[in-house]
């Protein structure tokens, strides 16, 4: 027995015609009557009676036309359900994002989505070390959502403008180093012509793009010494007492609070920044754009949803 004598039998219920039937199951006549015949030789009994037109139904043909709708909806229901569950349960979603994004928002904001609905299995892209190597990630269609930091000075965040964005948040980059032993910090900015030792960020990084605009608007007197694309890995050094790092507040917060770094500037030495998930414009499964609806129901009302 096959499920499709099932759809045949009742196909050619509803037509009332073998012909019509053979047309809407997209297949000949002959086939379609054989299988027919297949169907009630397995049954024992005949299901229509040919002698009629249109042709008919038998008592029989009756009896089991509740079962075989019953059946073929039964099958395609498990089906569907079946396909649901293991679709989603063998999704992947590809990410790529700041490195500091990964560490600091993405872990209870990813928490929150998914507690509304689980998402299936996540993948983090390698870590790039330059911003537009991650851009080159949603180019080349090797991840399905960006997460980055963006600023309007950051010139590299317009060839981002033809992919679906969420605006998720907001932080700023602030000046911070090591205090002194009255909590003092050590390498204060803005109040004198001496070079401040800098922990800058390599020429690539976003973070690097979005210094540049602020400083030439702003120009400090600051001596590089050291420079890496991380921002965890500056903070290592600022930590350390070695000079001043522009750092994402989220990343330091717990040294602020605890004294281990003190704030080198005022807010007028901050960078503000947005917190922004780019897309696709079309997701490889289902799962992906469910999870773009929950990212986007996620979104505070202030923030701008483009």
């Amino acid at each position: 027995m096959e499920l499709k004598w099932f759809e045949d039998f009742l196909s050619v219920s509803r037509c009332y015609s073998f012909t019509r039937a053979a047309n809407e199951r997209h297949i000949t006549q002959s086939a379609l009557s054989r299988r027919i015949r297949q169907l009630e030789e397995w049954l024992g009994v005949p299901l229509f009676d040919r002698k009629t037109y249109p042709v008919t139904l038998t008592p029989e043909g009756q009896e089991f036309l509740a079962t075989a709708n019953e059946t073929v909806f039964a099958m395609a229901h498990l089906r569907s359900n079946m396909h649901q569950r293991y679709e989603k349960r063998t999704a992947v979603l590809r990410f790529a994002m700041l490195n500091t994004l990964s560490l600091t928002f993405f872990p209870e904001w990813f928490k929150h989505v998914n507690s509304q609905q689980r998402m299936g299995y996540i993948r983090l892209c390698d870590q790039k070390p330059t911003f537009v190597e991650h851009i080159s990630l949603l180019h080349s269609g090797e991840t399905d959502f960006l997460l980055t930091y963006a600023h309007d000075s950051v010139s590299l965040i317009k060839q981002l403008s033809a992919y679906p964005m969420l605006t998720l948040g907001a932080e700023r980059a602030i000046a911070v180093c090591r205090p002194d032993s009255q909590g003092r910090p050590l390498y204060p900015i803005g109040f004198s012509r001496d070079a401040v030792p800098w922990l800058s960020y390599g020429k690539h990084s976003f973070f690097a793009h979005a210094l540049a605009q602020m400083l030439s608007v702003k120009p400090l007197p600051l001596e590089p010494i050291y420079e890496n694309s991380m921002s965890i890995n500056l903070k290592a050094m600022a930590l350390s007492g070695s000079g001043v790092a522009w750092l994402p507040e989220s990343l330091v917060k717990d040294e602020l609070a605890s004294g281990e770094l003190a704030r080198a500037g005022d807010s007028h030495w901050d960078v503000p920044l947005d917190i922004r998930l780019y897309r696709q414009p079309t997701l490889r499964n289902r799962q992906g754009e469910e999870f773009w609806q929950l990212a986007a129901a996620s979104v505070l009302p202030e923030l701008a949803v483009c």
